[in-house]
């Protein structure tokens, strides 16, 4: 009781002016679990909390020292303080944690992405490449982003710096190792290390050019968004995927010119041409989708089912924004919110506000409780405090304006204030309040809204999902035509688009599945999805433009059976590298202590080995194979030879044996 008695005390005090240094705090308003005074409490005498009313204008730093000050100063020993808590110190905790971390999140990438392109390459030499480039371009990235900032304004927000980290080492490992994957292939062909290295870059250069310009524009499209937190991100995704995209194309071919004899040290050098060698799994796998159209139908009918099915958990997918939730529960601030939830309701820390204006209000005793009780019977909503419910609140003009014409109440909702559940609760109080006005038999009101943190959530949820229609658009546009212009064939642009929306999907509905178990309620933050689905499809376009570039380069020579099973096995391999280089990067933002990286961090590494493993290995080739010479309408007829068209394409018998490349010196029969 001596705690609670101090707490109301010590609020007093802040709003008769005695405590002057307590800047930016312009009041308080004290609340104690004891007598039911907070009717909704789930105990009784155990907590105090004081909520603080903070001048907006003051930075999130500064309101969480003032608020720590408060506490530190007018709290003693004997007071058990538990601590401070609440979004804006969340906020600051989050700053904290993200700048902490960030070193590690730098140093586990670059170990993952060693040991990656070590394995790939069975080599000590290509990853330690691998690691130089993206090393420049990370340096060159960051002086760049410096520049833009400091001239033009162009900054990361804080939450998201890491994310741009992940993207950046990532995307070099992947364009590195498109090129070495190349050059393997041409070491296998040509005996003289530079000759591979030249033949290797004319070969794939144009490939990772525009496969680097899928990334780029994909990822620009957060530009046409109206909420200025994702057109912030746009400017640095762009300059990471060029300046990436620059240094790989002009730097890594120099060092594989001086190291070409080194680069895959100490393996064996690979002599043996792609096509040729021991058969594996993957290679059985495509020859059988390559001779047999019925096989390659089935196949797209079992990927199609199955991504269809891991998507169905969208439709029930609820969005958050997640600041005291997501922090780990050993911070100060979460031990705090604990408790307090603990001791009220769950939603205690963030109550919204209702402020009704209207002329003579506070004459209207009864119809003011009236409109508090009609609020408490809400679904939802834990408890209301206004006018006649602090024994403080009419001396200090708490809750009622010394004018009577505004009057101001607090709902606590039961659920986390800032969860997928409490926003539906808002969502549904904003529809239902006319009507509720209209019954407490308030007279006079000339306006009415809500406030608050829920309320500002709310807001920001619904303006993500109307961005992200406008986004969708935007990003499929830009990623058809980009298709188009490179594959020439308006069918096949549509198909490979298909598959990596249904890839994208699929992750997300695996992830809402997932963190439904995890954090219930709490649903992802609203930017997770978001961010997700754009560079999942920017990549997805990407791997299009690598996977099917490489077979839409042999397709006027030969068959397209021949060119599946000579082609997409190594290319499937190469990607996979790649792809788990990259999904290592975003995977290792696990390492922040933060739900919303947690999740991102899932949402990339499942969308990526979708699209690698699921998607190009198997549901790409089965594509290409069923809609045969359909793939190219309606722009252009595939040739094979200087004077004949080809009508088989898609259509050979099957079973059919396919000539395997003759080695050079090898007899022929």
């Amino acid at each position: 009781m001596y705690d609670q008695a101090r707490t109301v005390t010590n609020a007093v005090a802040v709003n008769e002016g005695r405590y002057p240094d307590v800047a930016p705090i312009l009041g308080a308003i004290p609340l104690t679990n004891s007598f039911q005074l907070f009717p909704g409490a789930r105990e009784n005498g155990t907590t105090a909390l004081t909520y603080l009313l903070v001048d907006p204008t003051a930075s999130v730093g500064r309101q969480r020292r003032a608020a720590q000050r408060y506490a530190d100063r007018y709290f003693g020993p004997r007071d058990n303080t538990v601590g401070v808590t609440g979004s804006v110190p969340a906020r600051a905790e989050q700053g904290d944690i993200i700048s902490e971390k960030l070193p590690t999140v730098e140093l586990w990438t670059m170990i993952a992405i060693l040991a990656i392109v070590s394995i790939a390459f069975r080599s000590l030499v290509a990853p330690v490449l691998t690691l130089f480039v993206a090393g420049v371009g990370y340096l060159m990235t960051l002086s760049l982003a410096s520049i833009a900032d400091r001239f033009l304004g162009l900054s990361t927000p804080a939450e998201l710096r890491p994310v741009v980290v992940a993207m950046l080492l990532g995307v070099s490992t992947d364009y590195v190792v498109f090129l070495m994957s190349s050059l393997r292939e041409e070491r296998a062909r040509i005996d003289d290390p530079r000759d591979a290295v030249e033949g290797a870059t004319a070969r794939s250069a144009h490939i990772v050019a525009t496969a680097g310009l899928a990334v780029a524009l994909g990822s620009g499209v957060l530009a046409v968004a109206a909420s200025q937190f994702f057109r912030a991100l746009a400017p640095p995704l762009v300059l990471t995927v060029i300046v990436a995209l620059l240094v790989c194309l002009t730097l890594l071919p120099a060092l594989l010119a001086v190291t070409a004899r080194a680069a895959f040290w100490p393996g064996a050098q690979p002599r043996v041409p792609v096509g040729q060698g021991r058969p594996r799994v993957l290679e059985g796998i495509i020859a059988r989708i390559a001779a047999d159209r019925q096989v390659a139908g089935m196949v797209v009918l079992g990927c199609v089912l199955a991504l269809v099915a891991a998507a169905t958990p969208v439709s029930r997918m609820d969005l958050g924004v997640s600041f005291v939730a997501s922090l780990p529960q050993d911070t100060a601030v979460r031990r705090a919110a604990t408790q307090a939830q603990l001791g009220f309701a769950d939603g205690i820390l963030s109550p919204t506000i209702l402020l009704v204006e209207g002329d003579g209000l506070a004459r209207q005793g009864k119809a003011l409780r009236t409109l508090g009780d009609e609020l408490r019977a809400e679904p939802g909503v834990a408890g209301v405090l206004g006018p006649a419910d602090l024994p403080v609140s009419r001396r200090y003009n708490v809750f009622l304006a010394p004018n009577g014409g505004a009057v101001r109440y607090l709902i606590v909702f039961s659920d986390q204030p800032l969860g997928a559940a409490a926003i539906g609760h808002v969502d549904e109080l904003r529809g239902r309040l006319p009507a509720i006005l209209r019954t407490s038999g308030l007279e006079g009101v000339r306006d009415e809204g809500l406030g608050g943190d829920t309320e500002a959530a709310s807001f920001i949820v619904h303006s993500t999902e109307a961005d992200l229609a406008r986004i969708a658009l935007a990003a499929l546009l830009i990623n058809f035509l980009l298709l188009l212009v490179f594959l020439r064939g308006a069918v096949a642009a549509t198909y490979l688009l298909s598959a990596s929306v249904l890839s994208v999907a699929a992750t997300l509905g695996i992830t809402t599945s997932v963190f439904e178990s995890v954090a219930p309620g709490q649903g992802l933050t609203f930017y997770v999805p978001f961010a997700a689905a754009v560079l999942l499809l920017a990549f997805g376009s990407d791997y299009n433009v690598f996977s099917v570039g490489k077979i839409w380069d042999q397709v006027p020579e030969r068959e397209v059976p021949e060119v599946l099973v000579t082609v997409s096995p190594p290319t499937t391999r190469a990607l996979a590298a790649a792809g788990s280089a990259l999904g290592a990067s975003f995977g290792v933002l696990a390492i922040v202590p933060l739900l919303p990286f947690r999740q991102l961090a899932f949402a990339m590494a499942v969308g990526l080995f979708i699209d690698v493993f699921v998607v190009r290995a198997l549901l790409v080739p089965s594509l290409i194979r069923v809609f045969g010479d359909l793939s190219f309408w309606p722009i252009r007829t595939r040739r094979i030879g200087p004077d004949r068209e080809d009508s088989s394409f898609g259509g050979l018998p099957a079973p059919i044996e396919l000539e395997k490349p003759r080695r050079e010196g090898a007899a022929s029969s």
